[in-house]
């Protein structure tokens, strides 16, 4: 949908007649995607790219290519960002590639024709967000158990290699801080096989990571999978302590 969406506002654009304003819009309001696009398929013409489907969110946009790969990239490139802030979101999922009892993105990074873009590989399922409000009812229990193992295992880890990214923040351990919008799920088993988009992750408090599991999704929150996350993950701690 986003990927037609982008196209018809891209081609649209032809019929302004000032070159700066026709270009403006397209780096400004369109992300420059469409140049974007053409990298990738220049750098990779093995792949299918007529079964492409773009996505849009927070910091980034993507496409997701042939449901194989997943290509992310910033909306906005500004050459005084240092490498590290670019390279950040690997380095945390990196970080918890073997903590983490859930799948995670295994990113690499892709520099072609003057862009970097984050690629890893599809992970089948469809997010929770699509599933009706009685479906996430019905197995918000098993649901909550898997995120509350996750949360557990990743709030209370300590990875030296990404120590530095605390910095001064207050908090009590890691956080995804927005899994609300990225729970990937088989809708046949509805377990989740899962969890995408670090962009926004870090340090920061357990409560906030227990709010972000509903926060964006009304359904999610009334299909009450906060309270069989809190349940779970406090007869965990009461298990471990």
């Amino acid at each position: 949908m986003w990927k037609l969406f982008f196209e018809i506002c891209h081609f649209s654009c032809a019929l302004i007649p000032n070159r700066k304003l026709r270009e403006r819009i397209r780096k400004k309001q369109l992300f420059d995607w469409y140049n974007k696009y053409k990298a990738l398929k220049k750098r990779f013409p093995e792949l299918n790219f007529r079964r492409t489907k773009m996505i849009k969110g927070g910091w980034n946009i993507g496409f997701i290519v042939d449901k194989k790969y997943v290509f992310k990239i910033r909306k906005f490139f500004d050459s005084s960002i240092p490498t590290e802030k670019i390279v950040r979101e690997k380095r945390i999922t990196d970080a918890f590639q073997n903590i983490s009892p859930l799948q995670i993105p295994k990113i690499e990074i892709i520099n072609t024709d003057g862009y970097t873009f984050y690629k890893y590989n599809f992970i089948h399922g469809e997010n929770l967000n699509t599933c009706s409000q009685r479906k996430i009812e019905e197995h918000a229990w098993a649901l909550g158990k898997q995120i509350a193992e996750f949360i557990y295992a990743v709030h209370n880890s300590r990875p030296e290699e990404i120590e530095d990214l605390r910095g001064n923040i207050a908090g009590d351990g890691w956080n995804h801080n927005d899994i609300c919008n990225n729970i990937i799920v088989d809708k046949r088993t509805m377990k989740i096989v899962g969890i995408i988009d670090w962009e926004y992750s870090g340090w920061g408090t357990l409560e906030t990571e227990f709010n972000n599991t509903v926060a964006y999704s009304q359904k999610i929150r009334d299909a009450g999978l906060k309270i069989a996350i809190m349940s779970y993950y406090k007869s965990m701690s009461n298990q471990n302590n």
